[in-house]
C-alpha cells in the first residue's frame, strides 16, 4: 500500500527523494517518510510420520481445491509463533518440528508469506469453525487436490519445498 495522506496528521503527502529508495511519500508537517506497507502472513504444510499432509478446505478462500494452513502475523508475534498458533487454532495440532521454507511474495494480495514445513505425529484433527473440512492426505494424492500451480501460488512453492525436503524432487 502506498500512502497518500499522513497516517498521523492527515496531511496530503508529497514525494521526496529517500536515498537509494527513490521517491517516497513524505509528510512535510511531521517531517516523516511513509514507506510502502504490506501485510505478512504464514503458510504451513503440516505432515506426519506416514508422509501424509493435512489438506484443508475453506470455501471462502477456494471452493474447488484444498489449501494449506495460513494466517496473518499479529503485531508482537514472529512468523514461527504465528505458524504454531495457526496450526493449533485451525487443526488442533501441536507441532514438534518447524522448518522454515522461505519467504514468498503473493502479488494478488500484496502479501509477504513466510513458508513453513511442520512435522507432528498423526492424530485426529480438531477443526476451527473457519475450516470447512480437513484430512490427512497421502503424499501421492496431494498433487490431485492442492490448488493448481499459477504465478504467485505460494502453496505449490511450499509443496515443492516439501518434496525436496523428502528427497523426492
Amino acid at each position: 500500500m502506498r500512502y497518500k495522506y499522513c497516517p498521523e496528521c492527515g496531511t496530503k503527502l508529497i514525494m521526496k527523494e529517500a536515498g537509494d529508495d527513490g521517491l517516497t511519500p513524505y509528510c512535510e508537517n511531521c517531517d516523516k517518510m511513509w514507506f510502502d506497507a504490506f501485510s505478512s502472513a504464514v503458510i504451513v504444510l503440516t505432515f506426519n510420520e506416514f508422509d501424509e499432509v493435512v489438506m484443508a478446505r475453506q470455501s471462502y478462500i477456494n471452493k474447488d481445491y484444498a489449501i494449506l494452513t495460513s494466517g496473518f502475523i499479529s503485531p508482537g508475534e514472529n512468523a514461527e509463533e504465528t505458524a504454531l498458533r495457526e496450526v493449533k487454532e485451525e487443526l488442533g495440532l501441536d507441532i514438534e518440528e518447524l522448518i522454515y521454507a522461505g519467504t514468498h511474495w503473493f502479488p494478488r494480495n500484496e502479501l509477504l508469506m513466510h513458508g513453513f514445513l511442520a512435522f507432528t505425529h498423526k492424530k485426529e484433527l480438531t477443526l476451527s469453525p473457519e475450516v470447512d473440512s480437513a484430512e490427512w492426505t497421502p503424499l501421492a494424492d496431494v498433487d490431485k487436490v492442492l490448488v493448481p500451480d499459477a504465478p504467485g501460488n505460494t502453496a505449490r512453492k511450499i509443496y515443492r519445498r516439501f518434496l525436496k525436503y523428502k528427497g523426492i524432487l
